[in-house]
C-alpha cells in the first residue's frame, strides 16, 4: 500500500467520523464544527485528487463563509436541544434506510467503471506546469460561458433584490441624509435662544 492510498485512507475515516458526529451529536454548534472538520478532510482528498480548486473553494466558501453564518445563527438562536433529543430516535430507521439508499446508489453511479483511477488525472499524464486552475478556467469561459454569464446575472438579480427587500421604508423609523447633511451652513448649526432668567425661591 502506498503513501497516498493511506493519506487516503486516514482522510475518508475523518469524513466519514465526522458526518457521523454532524447528525448524532446533540449539539448544534458542535455539529457544525464536526461538519467544519468534514470539510477540511474533504478539501484534503480532493488535493489527492489533483483538484486543488474544488479544493480551495470548499475551505473557502463553505468554512470560510457559509458554516460562519450558520454557526453565528445556531449561536444566536435559542435552539430547544431537549426538543431535538426527542426527535432524534424517532427518525432513526428513516435516516438509516436513507443513508443505505444513498450508499447504493454511489456504489452504482461512482463505480470503478465510471469513476476509476484511470479515469481521473494522474501524475504522469501532464507535466510539472500542469495548473488545475487554467484548465478549469480554459473550460468555463469557452465551453460553459454563456451558462456561467447566465448563473452570474441570476445571483446578481437576486443579490439586488435582497437589498431591495432590506432597504425598503418603514414610515416610523430616522433615517439619515447625508445630502442634507453635507448642505447645512455654519449658521444652522447652532441656534442661540435667549430666555428670561428664573428666581430660585
Amino acid at each position: 500500500m502506498g503513501t497516498e492510498k493511506i493519506i487516503f485512507y486516514i482522510f475518508a475515516f475523518i469524513v466519514v467520523f465526522g458526518a457521523t458526529m454532524v447528525i448524532s451529536v446533540r449539539n448544534p454548534v458542535k455539529a457544525a464544527l464536526y461538519l467544519v472538520l468534514t470539510f477540511f478532510a474533504s478539501a484534503a482528498i480532493w488535493l489527492l485528487l489533483e483538484a486543488e480548486f474544488l479544493a480551495i473553494v470548499l475551505v473557502l466558501v463553505y468554512v470560510g463563509a457559509v458554516m460562519v453564518l450558520f454557526v453565528f445563527v445556531v449561536m444566536m438562536l435559542d435552539i430547544n436541544v431537549a426538543r431535538l433529543k426527542e426527535g432524534f430516535i424517532r427518525y432513526l430507521p428513516l435516516g438509516i434506510g436513507v443513508a443505505v439508499l444513498m450508499a447504493v446508489m454511489m456504489i452504482m453511479v461512482v463505480g470503478p467503471e465510471y469513476f476509476g483511477l484511470d479515469k481521473i488525472a494522474a501524475p504522469e499524464r501532464h507535466g510539472a506546469d500542469y495548473n488545475n486552475i487554467r484548465e478549469i478556467g480554459g473550460i468555463l469561459y469557452t465551453v460553459y460561458v454563456y451558462p456561467f454569464e447566465i448563473a452570474a446575472v441570476i445571483l446578481l438579480v437576486a443579490i439586488v433584490a435582497a437589498i431591495v427587500l432590506t432597504l425598503r421604508r418603514r414610515p416610523n423609523t430616522r433615517q439619515q441624509r447625508p445630502e442634507e447633511q453635507i448642505a447645512v451652513k455654519r449658521g444652522e448649526r447652532v441656534r442661540m435662544v435667549k430666555m428670561s432668567a428664573e428666581e430660585r425661591k
